[in-house]
């Protein structure tokens, strides 16, 4: 094939990245729509990259060197990075590649002042923008100048901040190439950026408008601070007008030069209102051209917009489909389910085959669509009830919705003999159904515990034989059983009992003996708690290994996971083996994020517990399960009657009395219930996961598939097609890998509005002192200690009296707590895991604090206040 070394801009479009650059192919895209005008112009391809980097054969084991730093390590880059630009700039431009370069630069005119821009094949994609990691040159004039600075745009590829971007979103240095695109210079009397959604808060149906004088590297370099237009439905409704002091232009001999405004002039807006609504218009029309929200840099040249860049906004949350034009709001399931990661396609779609309720996907998360509920004055009070109950951000923010008064419309209660709007009972995660009470009975949970083993292992007898598309069948099936289990009334009556008479007891003891949050010592060591034992547990095998030094120190070494077979060969190994084994029996079905049936569960990756049980070999003494659950049992027996004593003391006391005693015999009896759901669920994904992996074991035998782990890029659906057809769409697994990775960098919203508004809420309190952090108090008790930032479970590394600060916690979690003095997490409520096992065990704790991760330093002192909900920073 022969190669081009350079294309008009008119050649080229957004298919072309390969060729021309994300830039060169954005502008080339740009240049082809109607209305839109783009500076005359050609691209350097990366032919021309190439044949350059092929000149210089040193490159070849520098960039081997380059691919070997740590990403953290910022002056070896800086160094190495450095000399190999310094390679690439001394190579001088072969001959028949200048004459291309001459020939085009011939078409815009010999003495034309010229604009010289990188164009990386990784630049401006959907997922990365890459955003300022390479240069531009601006007023270049002369061809020996444009060729100096386009080596320069060659060697930018390897900056310092480039090299670290590639290395940090795991993309291989010899696999980007660089474009040059070569423009007629625009000399605007303004220039800046339009957002067609506003890139704070998301929202599709407005735009923003930076503004400036003079070109608009002064924006873009920090030396001035812009106009801010915001637009909605093509109508300014709120301007920001700064004091633009300098500006920068063009000389005419070539460069730019920073010059003085008026004082006058300082003040004036550099657009009006109507050539920012004619913009946001333009705008509008690039955005469908590309079909997602540009970040778009312009120039105003005689009252004419020409645009010099479009690139998507990769920052924004996706909104999910509905294929309507109506308003929508959702909330987020993960924020209850404790998992706010991105799920892999197989994990979604699972999950969203064993829900309850409908559930829409984006951005690698699930919501649930709450809009009808919002919209009916009947359901709504319950819904912000119970969601402020969970997690009063979210509360916050649906009512923020709410007030604006014009984005749900109020609809009719269903009267007499009429059916409930559409979706509106349907229950979301922590949604609970009216249910009858029932009595204070302890076998009516042994009787579901029954229930659920025995529908587990039938789950496990009949799966064993059932393969290929007769497996998926089955699968169909048992997830409908998944469900019955799921939405069996008893249990919803039994999980709902323990949270009201929780609730029950805070409201009432806090309004009869001024006391906050005293359920928390009355739960403490609450029997039949499956996630609470599973802590404790792991101590009892910290228990078997503690005698013998020789497996300590090997599991110290531990980095595979075959170490089971080897702890044999030691004194004390199969007594350690044997503990370990019986553990991964009752809890190996769980992991981090087990919501995500793609997650490896801890029976397949055992190594991620040594860490753990490392801990408590050197953090506690023999025997400290039984004294933990003994001490917390004696705990809330005084509390019990202290509470009671001071009851009786009351004006009608001995009534309150009875009352409240029998909440807290009903609040025993359920409360450790709370989570064997989530056990039972786990166990029966581990089991739908077996089977899936023997599935795509043998596709891997067919050569089908390449990797097992290829089968969690597709959804249940799609699997099923392929064990039917023995094919597969490789580029499909390709595309899902590569937007899988992109939705790491993005933060899911609590509340979610279909114009694509991530609606934050806010705690509305007083009461917290100036500094400190604020959030849901859910666990009684004030802690101080060092903090430990801990984001990956298999990373913690605690001392007693350590408090964990993480993002969420799920119950995989919970072997962390028995470890810890106290707890903070950015996500959680009143009833999610973290919270039940950290009055279970009781510990201080707080949640649902933005940013927990990112505003306390690891190593630094806190004081957790668990009774009223913050956290201080101390000195």
């Amino acid at each position: 094939m022969t190669e081009q070394y350079v294309l008009d801009l008119r050649e080229v479009d957004e298919t072309q990245v390969g060729v021309v650059g994300g830039k060169g192919a954005h502008l080339g895209g740009l240049a082809r729509i109607e209305g839109v005008r783009v500076p005359d112009g050609f691209c350097v391809t990366t032919d021309a990259f190439r044949r350059i980097m092929a000149e210089a054969p040193s490159i070849d084991d520098q960039l081997d060197e380059l691919s070997r730093l740590d990403p953290d390590d910022r002056e070896a880059i800086r160094t190495l990075s450095a000399r190999i630009r310094r390679t690439i700039e001394g190579i001088p431009v072969p001959g028949d590649l200048t004459a291309a370069i001459t020939r085009a630069l011939a078409r815009l005119g010999e003495r034309a002042a010229c604009a010289v821009r990188s164009s990386a094949t990784a630049e401006d994609l959907p997922t990365a923008s890459f955003a300022g990691q390479q240069d531009t040159y601006l007023n270049v004039v002369g061809t020996a100048a444009v060729l100096r600075h386009i080596s320069r745009c060659w060697a930018s590829l390897f900056t310092e901040r480039a090299v670290t971007y590639r290395r940090r979103n795991g993309i291989d240095h010899r696999t980007v190439h660089m474009a040059v695109v070569v423009q007629q210079m625009a000399f605007p009397q303004a220039a800046g950026v339009l957002f067609t959604a506003d890139p704070v808060t998301g929202n599709r149906k407005v735009a923003t408008v930076d503004a400036g004088f003079g070109l608009g590297e002064a924006l873009v370099s920090g030396l001035v601070n812009p106009d801010v237009f915001t637009v909605r439905h093509g109508e300014v409704v709120a301007r920001t007008i700064a004091a633009k002091q300098r500006a920068v232009h063009a000389l005419p001999a070539g460069g730019t030069h920073e010059v003085a405004i008026d004082s006058q002039r300082q003040e004036e807006p550099a657009l009006t209102d109507a050539q920012v609504v004619r913009l946001v218009r333009l705008g509008r029309r690039i955005e469908a051209h590309f079909g997602r929200p540009q970040d778009i840099e312009w120039c105003l040249v005689d009252d004419d917009f020409q645009i010099v860049q479009s690139r998507p906004i990769t920052t924004l949350f996706p909104v999910p489909e509905t294929g309507d034009q109506e308003n929508h709001v959702y909330v987020s399931v993960g924020h209850g389910q404790m998992m706010t990661d991105p799920m892999k396609p197989l994990g979604l779609s699972m999950w969203r085959l064993t829900a309850m309720v409908p559930m829409h996907e984006a951005g690698g998360r699930l919501f649930v669509d709450v809009t009808r509920r919002l919209a009916s004055p009947a359901s709504r009070a319950g819904l912000l009830d119970v969601m402020g109950k969970g997690d009063p951000l979210i509360r916050d923010a649906l009512e923020t919705v709410l007030d604006r008064g014009d984005f749900v419309p109020s609809v009719p209660d269903a009267g007499p003999g009429r059916p409930p709007a559409r979706g509106a009972s349907a229950p979301i995660a922590t949604d609970p159904i009216p249910t009858a009470p029932i009595a204070t009975d302890p076998a009516i949970v042994s009787e579901l515990i029954e229930r659920s083993r025995a529908s587990i292992a039938a789950l496990e007898r009949d799966i064993r034989t059932k393969t290929g598309p007769a497996l998926f069948d089955f699968l169909t099936a048992a997830f409908e059983e998944h469900k019955r289990v799921l939405g069996d009334p008893l249990n919803h009556q039994a999980i709902m009992a323990g949270m009201e008479a929780t609730w029950w007891l805070n409201d009432k003891l806090q309004e009869w003996l001024g006391e906050k949050n005293a359920a928390d010592t009355l739960t403490l060591s609450a029997p039949g708690n499956v996630t609470s034992e599973m802590g404790l547990a792991l101590l009892d095998v910290a228990d078997v290994i503690r005698p013998y030094p020789e497996v300590v120190a090997f599991l110290r070494d531990v980095e595979d996971e075959g170490f089971l077979d080897e702890l044999a060969k030691l004194a004390g190994g199969t007594e350690a083996r044997d503990a370990i084994k019986a553990y991964l029996d009752r809890y190996g079905m769980r992991c981090v994020g087990e919501i995500d049936i793609t997650r490896p569960r801890w029976r397949e990756r055992p190594a991620t517990l040594v860490p753990v049980i490392l801990d408590n070999v050197r953090n506690f003494e023999p025997g400290a399960a039984g004294r933990r659950f003994e001490e917390g049992l004696r705990k809330a027996r005084e509390k019990e009657q202290d509470v009671l004593s001071r009851l009786r003391a009351l004006p009608d006391g001995d009534r309150k009395a009875d009352e409240t005693k029998r909440m807290i015999d009903r609040v025993r009896t359920f409360i450790g219930y709370r989570e064997y759901p989530k056990y039972g669920i786990v166990s029966r994904y581990f089991v739908y996961k077996q089977a899936l992996l023997a599935e795509a074991e043998r596709l891997v035998q067919a050569d089908v598939l390449p990797e097992k782990d290829d089968i969690f890029y597709l959804t249940f659906q799609e699997l099923h097609d392929v064990v039917r057809s023995n094919q597969v769409d490789d580029r499909l697994i390709r595309q899902r890998k590569d937007a899988f990775r992109s939705y790491h960098s993005l933060t899911p919203p609590r509340v979610l509005t279909s114009d694509g508004e991530a609606v934050t809420g806010a705690y509305r309190r007083d009461d917290v002192p100036a500094g400190a952090l604020t959030g849901l108090p859910v666990s009684a008790g004030t802690v101080e200690g060092r903090a430990r930032v801990v984001l990956d479970m298999a990373e913690a590394d605690l001392e007693a009296g350590d408090i964990l600060v993480t993002a969420f916690t799920d119950p995989s979690w919970s072997p962390l707590f028995v470890g810890i003095a106290g707890l903070v997490t950015e996500v959680g409520g009143l009833m999610t895991h973290g919270a039940v096992i950290a009055r279970e065990y009781g510990l201080p704790a707080v949640v649902g604090v933005e940013r927990a991760t990112r505003l306390i330093r690891d190593g630094q002192r806190i004081r957790v206040h668990g009774t009223d909900g913050y956290v201080e920073i101390l000195p």
